[in-house]
């Protein structure tokens, strides 16, 4: 795990960073799901409601921004909504990292979704505590693309 690894609250001035992290690696780790949006909607997105929701984190490598954490909380449920690595990034721990952060600031139950195709993702998850609940068929999400959700009880 490297040493220089800080996780800390994204600030709009990390909006370009988080939308960065955010763009590569759907991108990279996702081809079979195409972003619903252009990049210029992402970036506008993330820059006018992601960020100021106040649930985002950044997590940077010897002073660069090389992940991204989105956790909610809708009263019943916090929600892991979104967590992504550069792709040069992934396997060094830092996803653990974001992970272990989220689970101290969260109260369970923690839930969240990921791609039924994304099997780095579901081996991650699974690894560490989640359990899958259910199984949808692409009609819930943007993408189209079946998902699965995933709960953390403790």
């Amino acid at each position: 795990m490297p040493e220089s690894v800080t996780i800390r609250t994204a600030t709009a001035a990390d909006a370009a960073d988080v939308a960065a992290v955010y763009l590569a690696a759907r991108k990279h780790f996702l081809p079979y799901a195409p972003l619903a949006h252009p990049d210029a909607d992402v970036c506008a997105w993330i820059t006018q409601v992601l960020i100021p929701s106040g649930g985002v984190s950044v997590a940077l490598l010897a002073g660069r921004a090389v992940g991204m954490l989105a956790l909610s909380d809708d009263g019943a449920v916090r929600w892991i909504d979104q967590l992504y690595l550069l792709p040069e990034a992934v396997n060094q721990g830092i996803g653990a990292q974001l992970l272990a952060h989220a689970l101290a600031v969260l109260a369970p139950p923690i839930r969240l979704y990921t791609f039924q195709a994304n099997s780095g993702a579901r081996r991650f998850y699974e690894r560490h505590g989640f359990v899958a609940l259910a199984f949808g068929d692409g009609t819930d999400n943007e993408e189209g693309c079946p998902d699965v959700l995933y709960e953390r009880i403790g």
